[in-house]
């Protein structure tokens, strides 16, 4: 396939560079950075010359946190072969990297709590969102039973469900008491539930 060219070409090289500085604000200044002309002027637009690259205020934070899942997904790498093996480390790596942006946490607890509605522009983004890692750790968990290294007693969506239901707790009660270690209890709950390894 010929690689896209002119107006489109630029427009999406310039929402991404959009994005990437997006998440490189919050990540340095924090959540009270991720308001439009904040943003605008980061990247040398006006609110409206911003906006004009995604239709809303709505639709632009929900690409932000988009952008930060796809460069979430390339460090856990779910798609490698040893990610069964490696279940417990890949998910304490997304939580470790999510760790040192509590503003983008922030913008995503606020992005997911108002896609909650089913006309808001990330709803379906976002529902598709669970859907794939409640997948990819039911996945893993039915490999590991298959292999015999993990009770056949344990119920793979419930545990995948239990564990991102749990992740998404801990965040926000984190945003209240920094005091609380995520990683710390959400490796209790992966160990309570079957997953554990020597290395975690």
């Amino acid at each position: 396939m010929a690689a896209a060219r002119g107006p489109y070409a630029k427009g999406k090289a310039k929402r991404a560079e959009i994005l990437d500085v997006a998440l490189d604000v919050i990540d340095r200044e924090g959540y009270a950075a991720a308001t439009v002309k904040e943003l605008a002027d980061a990247v040398g637009l006006s609110q409206n010359g911003l906006l004009h690259y995604f239709g809303s205020k709505d639709a632009l934070f929900a690409e932000i946190v988009r952008r930060r899942d796809e460069v979430t997904a390339i460090q856990v790498d779910a798609e490698h072969q040893d990610f069964a093996d490696d279940l417990v480390q890949r998910i304490l790596r997304a939580v470790d990297d999510e760790a040192t942006s509590p503003g983008f946490t922030q913008l995503s607890l606020r992005v997911t709590g108002e896609a909650t509605e089913p006309d808001h522009v990330a709803h379906g983004f976002l529902q598709s969102r669970y859907e794939n890692v409640r997948f990819v750790v039911r996945d893993a968990v039915t490999r590991l039973q298959a292999a015999g290294r993990l009770s056949a007693d344990i119920d793979p969506a419930i545990t995948a469900s239990l564990v991102f239901a749990a992740w998404d707790g801990l965040r926000l009660q984190w945003m209240y008491d920094r005091s609380i270690d995520i990683r710390a209890n959400l490796l209790y709950l992966l160990r309570a539930l079957g997953l554990d390894t020597p290395e975690a």
